[in-house]
């Protein structure tokens, strides 16, 4: 049984009305995974717009494991504490991780949140030392089009991300850096320049499942139905 966890903040929490790209993910393993899986982790809910608080189970189609570690205004400092526990208690092999812009948006610089990136893996690790780890860089958002200091140290960012994950790689601890969606446009993907909508999930989904399958022959190529 390989249990994947998705870890994030609120492009993967997700809001009340949503599939969510973890839907999305769930059924891509679903008819592309040859072997037995779970989606695991401490969280089920979707963030409630009209409450502001995590407390919604209102999916587009709720019939899938919802479980998740992700949260509206969570970043990679917020997850630090967190990873180690979740972990242990629901035995994740593979977390799908995508953080950074909400880190860099309100929290900490592009040093700061790539050494936390850094503490994330360490604390995973300290309890499952074979944990798999798939990280998605931060994607094109709406600020930063229009912050370009912002913008700045998102890109620093990306590629500070990439060398932790070059440098913290190993055999019994593999981490992938995923591409982001070459074609993600805020413009068709996202309802608010942000968060993304259907088609935007779907291209999420597509840069985790693709690398897993490139780089570790897991699942097949994704395909939007």
């Amino acid at each position: 049984m390989l249990r994947f966890m998705p870890v994030g903040d609120s492009q993967t929490i997700g809001s009340a009305g949503e599939h969510t790209w973890r839907y999305r993910m769930w059924r891509h393993l679903r008819d592309t995974y040859g072997g037995p899986f779970a989606i695991v982790g401490p969280r089920e809910t979707l963030y409630d717009k009209a409450t502001d608080s995590p407390t919604s189970y209102e999916y587009a189609d709720p019939d899938f494991p919802s479980a998740h570690l992700a949260g509206w205004g969570e970043g990679w400092q917020h997850m630090v504490p967190l990873i180690g526990e979740a972990v242990r208690a629901h035995r994740a092999d593979v977390l799908l991780v995508s953080l950074g812009l909400i880190d860099l948006g309100f929290y900490t610089n592009a040093e700061q949140t790539a050494e936390n990136a850094r503490a994330f893996i360490a604390e995973a690790r300290a309890v499952r030392p074979r944990v798999r780890v798939v990280v998605l860089p931060v994607i094109p958002n709406v600020r930063a089009e229009s912050d370009a200091p912002f913008a700045a140290q998102v890109t620093l960012f990306n590629e500070l991300l990439a060398k932790a994950v070059a440098d913290l790689d190993e055999p019994r601890s593999p981490l992938l850096l995923a591409s982001p969606p070459p074609s993600y446009d805020i413009n068709h993907d996202t309802y608010d320049g942000t968060h993304p909508n259907a088609s935007g999930e779907h291209k999420i989904a597509a840069a985790f499942a693709d690398a897993m399958y490139q780089a570790w022959d897991l699942g097949e190529p994704y395909e939007a139905d």
